[in-house]
């Protein structure tokens, strides 16, 4: 039987948005209003979320979905780019030993954005594509904030 999804709405500079938690881990930050029963992970997420809009937090300590195989490998990859700082599909591929593409899929597929830091991931000389509203520049903005040098 699975744990019942937990949700909570939070505001942040790009619009309303809503934390998702499932047996004691985030599984989805989408955006929009989805209300829901809060918990102590979705409060200390909507902490963390905010200290990052501030500039008071660079890295997030939270519990979240990894995924499996491609998807867990591109995953941890993108979270392991430092805070302002790119890298692109191009070099996740060869980090990984996996075609650009698959990592550009798995990127677009990530169900966490800004906890894991898909926004830092760019194509050469582009920026890639970018799944939440406003599309690329929201991820411009979102590189903006963390000073990185954009393209």
């Amino acid at each position: 039987m699975n744990a019942p999804a937990l949700r909570r709405v939070v505001e942040g500079p790009f619009g309303v948005m809503t934390l998702v938690e499932q047996a004691g881990v985030l599984v989805r930050l989408h955006w929009g209003a989805d209300p829901g029963d809060g918990s102590a992970l979705l409060a200390e997420a909507a902490g963390q979320l905010a200290a990052y809009f501030d500039g008071r937090l660079q890295v997030f300590d939270l519990p979240l979905d990894w995924g499996q195989g491609l998807h867990q490998g591109v995953r941890r990859a993108m979270a392991a780019i430092p805070y302002g700082q790119t890298r692109t599909y191009g070099d996740l591929a060869k980090a990984l030993g996996v075609p650009a593409q698959a990592v550009g899929q798995a990127c677009g597929a990530n169900p966490l954005p800004i906890l894991i830091p898909c926004h830092r991931v760019t194509g050469q000389g582009w920026f890639g594509g970018f799944s939440a509203p406003g599309g690329i520049e929201t991820k411009a903005a979102l590189l903006r904030h963390e000073g990185a040098l954009l393209l």
